[in-house]
This record gives structure tokens, C-alpha cells and sequence, in this order.
């Protein structure tokens, strides 16, 4: 590529030196393994494919078939489903299709509120979904900021949604997927648990699994389950019988073409490394890691959304230091740290804006960071937002975010 694309080329090495000397704190953010990163730019690009194994409407596809029931297979073992199409090219298109297999134009629909932790795929106004499907959210108690089941029962019930969905991009606490249920079960809705946060929580049995409880559950595979940008949708026993055909009709050819298979490949190597007993171990990690940062940062007097996290991230209410998610995400950036703005509960801010920031561990914890590393972040983070910053502050701060950088390079950066 240096040869034949420099400019192309010298893009790729900034952002490899970005990745390498920046702490990533992005909760959907990680980095994956130099076996699926090979496989993700490996000759299976070159293949057409469409169809599924032993059903292709091309020929010379029987090792892609190898290929796509391997990762079949490796994804029913992990999370202990009865059918997985690993298909779809994200965990939106995961829902995408999930949405076709079960509904019509202007059916009714309820999930998360954006502004409370859900996802834009879940029905926002301005995306195909909710221009296509009558939406309507629940949000989280105004006191405790946890998910208010009851206040979700009571919208089912005056709504009477045809799907319900459970999950969302920055929701801190365990969800009750078996609740859930129960509430779609008492208004004959249909229930879609969407764990694309989660996911590699769940895979390590960490946090509660919906298999037993939606009918249909997607999700994304970059985030917590360390993989290539990719989807993923699982079906439990009984959902199977009723809904397999269905949604392999959903995906292809109801809204994707031909496979991606060298994404498949990369998630046949992902599963893979997900069932070795290292990934359990990393999963712990990643969750100590954010319950001790989120405990260090509220004892430098930061108020976290719903008081802490349950899982890999957590949100921090910056109002009491009267400044913006903006406005930290820029302060933050200078120095080499990546986090997002993000909306809180009940924000006044627009999402341009916004009243938070969201910060997560996977992508530090597959770097290496571990307890002690966490107490200097947070330390970080103190003397950042907390105060406004001198030039003298931000130089130190700065180089020790390298220090930490250096300490733990990227091993996994071809």
C-alpha cells in the first residue's frame, strides 16, 4: 500500500500512532485480535456469495459453507442458542431485520429512549425506524435513574406495542430480561433483547442472558465481544421453531445482498477466541475495571448517571462542574484521552452538546490497563474536568497518558 496508495498509506500510520499513544475510553470501542484482523482483510473478500450454506446462488461456495456453519456453530455453543444467522453486517442491520421479520408499516413499537440510554435503531424519530413503525419510549426513574419496569408495563399496556425492545448504548445497571418478558407476555408482544453493549458479559455469564427470555436477540460484535464491526442474531429454543426461516428470510434477501465473508471469517475466529476460558477472564476485567474507575471518579466528586454501573460503562453528569460533554470531550482529547459526549437523563442540553460524558473499560482493559492504571485516570480526569486546566496541568497530564501509553503498547496493531 505504501507503494501503490501512499496518501492512503500515511492516513493508516497516523491513525495506528493515534490508537497506540491514545488511552481509548469509548465504551463501544476496542481492539481486535491480529488473527481476525488478517481475516477480515484476507482473499474471502475477493469470494461472491449469496444465500446460505448449501443454498448459494453462486457456485464454488463450499468452503465459504465451512466457513459460515463453522461460525453457526461457534455462536449456538457460546451463548447456548438453537439457531444464529451470522450474517448481518451490524448489530442496526441485525435489527433491521428483526423489525421486517415481525412487523408491518405503522405497527407499534416500544424501546429505550435515546435520551435515557437507548439506541437509535430502537425507534428514534429521525431513522427508518421510527419513520416506519409507531414508536414510543420508556425512560428511567427521575430519582434513581434504573429502569422503571412498572412505568414499562404501564406503556405496554396503554400502547399495546406489537415489539418490545430490551437494551441500549448507555444504560450502566443489569438489565431483567426475564421482567422484560413477563411484560411482553401480559400484552402479546413480541420481545427483541438487544445486547450489542453487553454481549461479551453475557458470553461469560456475567450478566443475566436473554436467550431464555426474548424471542429474538441481536447484536454487534466490536464492542465488549472484542470482534470486527459486524452483527449477529440469536434465536433460543422455542423462538426457533417459530421464527429460524424468518429471519434468515429477514436478512438475506430481505435487506442484504451478498455475504460478507471475510467479516464472517473474523467472527468465526472472535467466537472462537470467546470460548477459550482467557475471555471469561478478560470479561472480569473489564468490569472491575469499571466499577473501581467510576468509584475513584466519585470520590473526586463526580455524580455518575444511576450512581455507578453494573457492567462495562457508566455515564458522568457534568452539570455540577459546569461544563459541557462538549466541552470535556475537547479538554480531553488535548491530552490524549477519547471519550464521547453523551446525553443524561432529562438532559436540557441538545446532543451536539449534551450534559455527559460516556466512558467505558473493554478497550483499556484488552490493552493491559489494570487497578493501578484506573486510579491514575481517574486522577486524570480530576484534575481535567474538575478544575479548568492551566497550560502547565495539560502539558503533565499529557505525558502521563503517554507514560501509561507506553507502558502498555498495542501488541495487536499489524
Amino acid at each position: 500500500m505504501s507503494d501503490s496508495d501512499p496518501e492512503v498509506f500515511a492516513i493508516i500510520e497516523r491513525e495506528k500512532k493515534r490508537q497506540n499513544e491514545n488511552i481509548e475510553l469509548i465504551a463501544s470501542a476496542n481492539f481486535i485480535s491480529r488473527a481476525m484482523l488478517e481475516a477480515t482483510g484476507s482473499l474471502l473478500t475477493n469470494k461472491v456469495a449469496e444465500g446460505y450454506p448449501g443454498h448459494r446462488y453462486f457456485s464454488g461456495c463450499d468452503n465459504i459453507d465451512d466457513l459460515e456453519n463453522l461460525a453457526i456453530a461457534r455462536a449456538k455453543k457460546l451463548f447456548g442458542a438453537a439457531h444464529a444467522n451470522v450474517q448481518p453486517y451490524s448489530g442496526s442491520q441485525a435489527n433491521q431485520a428483526v423489525y421486517l421479520c415481525t412487523l408491518k408499516p405503522n405497527d407499534r413499537i416500544l424501546g429505550m429512549d435515546l435520551e435515557h440510554g437507548g439506541h437509535l435503531s430502537h425507534g428514534a424519530k429521525f431513522t427508518m425506524t421510527g419513520k416506519h413503525y409507531s414508536s414510543s419510549f420508556y425512560t428511567v426513574d427521575p430519582d434513581t435513574q434504573f429502569i422503571d419496569y412498572e412505568q414499562i408495563l404501564a406503556l405496554a399496556k396503554s400502547n399495546r406495542p406489537k415489539l418490545i425492545i430490551a437494551g441500549g448504548s448507555s444504560y450502566s445497571r443489569s438489565i431483567d430480561f426475564k421482567r422484560f418478558r413477563e411484560i411482553a407476555d401480559e400484552v402479546g408482544a413480541l420481545l427483541l433483547a438487544d445486547i450489542a453493549h453487553i454481549v461479551g458479559l453475557v458470553a461469560a455469564k456475567l450478566h443475566q442472558s436473554p436467550i431464555p427470555y426474548a424471542h429474538f436477540v441481536t447484536t454487534s460484535t466490536q464492542k465488549t465481544l472484542r470482534g470486527p464491526r459486524s452483527g449477529i442474531i440469536l434465536l433460543g429454543e422455542h423462538s426457533a421453531q417459530k421464527f429460524a426461516r424468518r429471519i434468515d428470510s429477514a436478512v438475506f434477501p430481505g435487506i442484504q445482498g451478498a455475504v460478507h465473508i471475510h467479516a464472517i471469517a473474523a467472527k468465526a475466529v472472535m467466537l472462537g477466541e470467546a470460548l477459550k476460558p482467557s475471555f471469561i477472564t478478560y470479561q472480569r476485567q473489564i468490569l472491575e475495571n469499571a466499577k473501581l474507575l467510576a468509584n475513584q471518579l466519585i470520590q473526586y466528586g463526580f455524580r455518575l448517571v444511576s450512581g455507578g454501573t453494573d457492567n462495562h460503562l457508566f455515564i458522568i453528569d457534568l452539570r455540577p462542574q459546569a461544563i459541557t460533554g462538549k466541552e470535556a470531550e475537547e479538554r480531553l482529547a488535548q491530552i490524549g484521552i477519547t471519550v464521547n459526549k453523551n446525553l443524561i437523563p432529562y438532559d436540557s442540553q441538545s446532543p451536539q452538546i449534551c450534559s455527559g460524558i460516556r466512558l467505558g473499560t473493554p478497550a483499556v482493559t484488552t490493552r493491559g490497563f489494570g487497578s493501578t492504571e484506573m486510579h491514575s485516570i481517574a486522577a486524570i480526569l480530576d484534575k481535567m474536568l474538575n478544575t479548568k486546566p492551566t497550560n502547565h496541568t495539560i502539558q503533565e497530564v499529557r505525558e502521563e497518558v503517554a507514560r501509561l501509553c507506553r507502558l502498555h503498547p498495542l501488541k495487536v496493531i499489524l
